[in-house]
């Protein structure tokens, strides 16, 4: 599959870049950007690399099979649809939509292009999950009854786009989702009443707290931009509890291991061997568009994850 990238965003150039070089079956092959200095850091480790001076010259390309989307988060969903209807998958960054109905009008254009269209939850695609899906799943620790997680760095510069309010910025777009995919992914269950309490600056949530009702459990995270760098989750259930020391950057955070505790003396710490969850990513993708293999967060998924978020910032006064 021949990849392009609308934009040199830093997250393309860091996380997408050596994802699609390393991958199976991917060539990253093309980049637009208008702004030659921040393409010489693509071509410089991609030589090959095709540089278009625009978007839709990119989308043109009759030699790209799929895009990544790295945009400011409000220009998501337009180019989404652009990318469809030129006939390339779409690998889009979260949030795929700053509100739920958006993803409808996805839903729809997927569907009549017979083509992919995902949210590029990376989470999703690593063991570690896998592993504590099975876990839940499993009855390991009794009975489910709270999920607790937090997700923060911090980040007060006000022309970066997660502090503008017009480019769909926040913590909650940026980094609140992850508790609530996570939460969702591993237990297969959706929310019912939230609360929320936010810190709003020039109308962007900074940190916010969360609680949501699941029925037989609760989950309660904070995130915020606001706060030193930190990540934890935790599932409690009613005989024992299971750990992630780095949730949602493994390898970056720290090392991925999942910790399972039953009691105070009884703990048994499961490592995983470090592996590059964006390659995973790219290279379900590629089977999901290719050969049809189911794809672990389809946009129905994601759905539910907008619409919580949509919740949560309702509940907040957003």
């Amino acid at each position: 599959m021949r990849w392009g990238i609308l934009g040199a965003a830093k997250i393309a150039r860091t996380a997408l870049m050596p994802a699609l070089n390393a991958a199976r079956g991917a060539e990253f092959a093309a980049l637009a950007t208008g702004t030659p200095r921040k393409a010489q850091a693509f071509t410089g480790v991609t030589p090959h690399l095709r540089v278009h001076d625009s978007y839709e010259a990119l989308l043109a390309d009759p030699d790209i099979d799929a895009v990544y989307i790295p945009l400011p988060n409000h220009l998501h969903v337009d180019w989404s649809l652009r990318a469809l209807a030129a006939g390339k998958h779409v690998l889009c960054e979260k949030p795929v939509a700053l509100e739920a109905p958006e993803i409808d009008r996805l839903i729809a254009a997927r569907d009549a292009s017979g083509l992919l269209c995902a949210e590029a939850f990376m989470v999703c695609h690593h063991p570690q999950w896998h592993r504590v899906r099975q876990l839940l799943a499993d009855g390991a620790i009794g009975v489910l009854r709270q999920v607790e997680a937090a997700f923060s760095f911090h980040n007060d510069d006000p022309s970066n786009i997660r502090n503008r309010p017009e480019t769909g910025g926040g913590a909650l777009y940026d980094i609140g989702v992850y508790p609530c995919i996570a939460t969702r992914f591993a237990t297969g269950r959706e929310p019912g009443e939230i609360r929320a309490a936010l810190e709003v600056e020039n109308g962007v949530d900074t940190t916010a707290r969360v609680w949501a009702d699941f029925g037989d459990f609760s989950l309660s995270f904070y995130c915020s931009t606001r706060m030193a760098p930190h990540q934890r989750i935790a599932f409690h259930g009613t005989e024992g509890v299971i750990e992630l020391r780095a949730p949602f950057n493994a390898g970056v955070a720290a090392a991925a291991e999942v910790v399972v505790r039953r009691g105070y003396d009884e703990t048994r710490i499961e490592r995983f061997e470090p592996v590059d969850q964006y390659r995973l990513m790219v290279e379900a993708f590629e089977r999901s568009a290719l050969d049809g293999v189911p794809f672990e967060c389809p946009l129905e998924v994601s759905r539910g994850n907008a619409a919580m978020i949509d919740a949560i910032r309702a509940a907040g006064g957003l």
